[in-house]
């Protein structure tokens, strides 16, 4: 799901136009296993600060075609500092940065 500050830029006709094009640029296979790709994945994540930068948003040398599977094992392989958990599995609140 496309973070708040990111919602019109997935919506541009230039992201669809980018996104159509990568995914026939890499004949539709994910870079990593060679499945079938549906997500094109920004290697540099995008950001509040960076969003209206083309050079990251829309350049092939920032995306990369990836499955289900491969782009779940991307995001989960990065430390979750958003969220946490009591020994009862009760979501806590997030710890703010300032500490």
């Amino acid at each position: 799901m496309a973070k708040e500050f990111a919602k019109e830029f997935y919506q541009s006709d230039a992201w669809k136009r980018a996104r159509t094009s990568y995914i026939k640029y890499r004949c539709g296979l994910c870079e990593r296993c060679g499945g079938a790709g549906v997500i094109v994945h920004h290697k540099k994540y995008l950001t509040p600060s960076n969003i209206n930068d083309p050079k990251v948003t829309l350049s092939f040398r920032n995306l990369e075609l990836l499955c289900m599977d491969c782009h779940n094992k991307e995001h989960l392989a990065k430390k979750n500092t958003r969220y946490s958990f009591d020994e009862y599995g009760n979501m806590l609140p997030p710890v703010s940065k300032s500490r």
